[in-house]
């Protein structure tokens, strides 16, 4: 009997772009980004060529933390559309050839979730929150965002546990009733085609029921606690129930082996490598930050993923072009001098080298446009709560995307964006883009078109260790300069893509390129 080839689960090596929706472009003209906008838009990320879509939420909410206060998973907020639109989203994007992930948020709801009002009424969904009667705040946990986790009830009778803001109060997974109610919720997604679910905060669900304050070399009261492995088996089980589906985790972990429990065969597909996206712009940490990446993954059967930025970290065009180029939410360093086009530069090689990694590839979007982050939003204009407790803010990564024209909106918008945009992103627009050879948007482009090698394996080769030097099977090579002057490529090699231009046969600094072996 012929053997049949057995396909590559999309989600091992598929390019994902993030939508964030209030900013990805605007179909009503209100200056908020919408579904109608992401369908006109779909043209863009179809002549990209990435895999699937990544939806930020959607959902019905308050938008005290733009969006992840959720106070219904199975609708549309009226400000991006309707449920209709959202199916429509769907088999529009299956018919363009692109899957599409929805965001879940089982961390915490909204404060005006129809469970948390009644629990504050006395229901029976107390149970399904977090309430102390004390006198004093239960404990001194620090919130994600900063500042105390707990507040008091309108009544000043009790305490209410939230990790994030007064807004979000936290779920308690314990109950049954709360993992049937997702359970749920994620079958009605499934049903309406959904390829994928993004978790949000992944390793936060469960708290210690003592309350036992924050002490180091005790386990953390609230990171990790080993029951929430429990839901995602039960969640898997219901994607395995459906064809080609995919859980993939936000599990910012710094320990490889507790985050590598979460991409068990039987829990997440995949989840996010915050490793790779917070490392410096060095040969040493990033060639052991990969091999950590690919090292940890393997033992576990599970791919990699390769991100650069998203919708709460510092842009990466912005990061490269400072002195410290990590990322960390307690080392933002907002305001620090930016030099550009050096930034420019090393996101261009980082494009190349993260699109020829073993696994798959998140893009965020704006950065397949060479955006930088707007450290320029007048402070009256800043809504992210973040800035109140941590007096950072991530709306500058959030900013309306730039289309066409040479001013602001950019074609975002027929009325006036929501955050402002800068001037300077005149020559970033697609419209100025398309059809440049030597343009951010063109490079992404060819590289993702390019990705050939998908099935291929992974081999450093030797030489200078400031120069991440590997191959993707027999015919592919990548290299990619950080040793700070100009090396020599292998003679015969044929260069495929450049991040920048080479120069007689050398790899200048801070530039990445796609060679043909010979």
């Amino acid at each position: 009997m012929k053997e049949v080839p057995v396909s590559t689960p999309w989600w091992r090596d598929a390019v994902i772009y993030q939508v964030y929706p209030r900013s990805f472009a605007d179909g009503d003209g209100d200056g908020v980004g919408d579904l109608a906008g992401v369908r006109a838009r779909l043209g863009h990320l179809r002549d990209l060529g990435v895999d699937a879509i990544w939806m930020s939420p959607w959902y019905p909410s308050p938008m005290a933390d733009a969006g992840y206060d959720v106070s219904d998973f199975r609708d549309i907020d009226p400000a991006f559309g309707t449920l209709a639109e959202a199916e429509a989203l769907i088999a529009e994007a299956h018919e363009a050839g692109i899957r599409i992930i929805i965001d879940i948020v089982p961390n915490h709801v909204s404060s005006e979730h129809p469970w948390f009002r009644a629990a504050l009424k006395g229901g029976k969904e107390r149970d399904y929150f977090w309430f102390r009667k004390s006198q004093n705040m239960p404990t001194k946990w620090i919130g994600e965002f900063g500042g105390t986790a707990w507040s008091r009830t309108p009544d000043g009778e009790d305490w209410y546990l939230h990790l994030f803001t007064p807004q979000q109060p936290d779920l308690n997974w314990e109950h049954p009733d709360v993992r049937a109610e997702f359970e749920s919720i994620l079958r009605f997604w499934f049903d309406r085609g959904a390829d994928g679910i993004r978790i949000d905060s992944a390793a936060l669900l469960f708290k210690d029921p003592a309350l036992p304050e924050v002490t180091d070399g005790a386990p953390h009261p609230f990171h990790d606690l080993d029951a929430v492995h429990d839901v995602y088996r039960s969640w898997r089980r219901i994607a395995d129930e459906y064809d080609d589906r995919a859980l993939i985790g936000e599990v910012w972990m710094p320990d490889v082996e507790r985050f590598t429990n979460y991409l068990r065969a039987d829990e997440l597909h995949a989840a996010f490598n915050f490793d790779f996206l917070g490392c410096a712009w060095d040969p040493y940490l990033m060639r052991s930050c990969i091999d950590r990446t690919l090292d940890a993954h393997a033992r576990v059967g599970a791919p990699p993923t390769w991100v650069l930025s998203n919708h709460d970290v510092t842009r990466h065009v912005t990061r490269y072009g400072r002195t410290d180029t990590t990322f960390s939410f307690e080392n933002n360093l907002d305001g620090v001098p930016v030099d550009l086009e050096l930034g420019t530069r090393r996101a261009r090689a980082a494009a190349l080298l993260t699109l020829s990694l073993p696994g798959a590839a998140y893009l965020y979007q704006g950065e397949e446009l060479g955006l930088w982050e707007n450290e320029n939003i007048p402070e009256d204009q800043i809504q992210d709560p973040m800035y109140a407790r941590r007096g950072h803010t991530r709306d500058g990564c959030r900013v309306p995307l730039p289309w066409s024209g040479d001013a602001p909106p950019y074609g975002f918008t027929e009325g006036r964006p929501w955050l402002p945009q800068p001037a300077e992103w005149k020559d970033r627009t697609v419209q100025a883009q398309t059809g440049d050879p030597g343009s951010m948007l063109e490079l992404y482009r060819s590289a993702i078109r390019l990705r050939t090698f998908r099935d291929q394996g992974f081999a450093w080769l030797p030489g200078d260790d400031r120069v991440l030097a590997y191959t993707r099977g027999p015919e592919f090579a990548c290299y990619l300069n950080l040793a700070g002057r100009p090396v020599r490529l292998p003679d015969g090699s044929t260069p495929i893509l450049a991040s920048g231009p080479l120069d007689d046969g050398c790899l200048p600094p801070d530039t990445a390129v796609w060679l043909r072996a010979r």
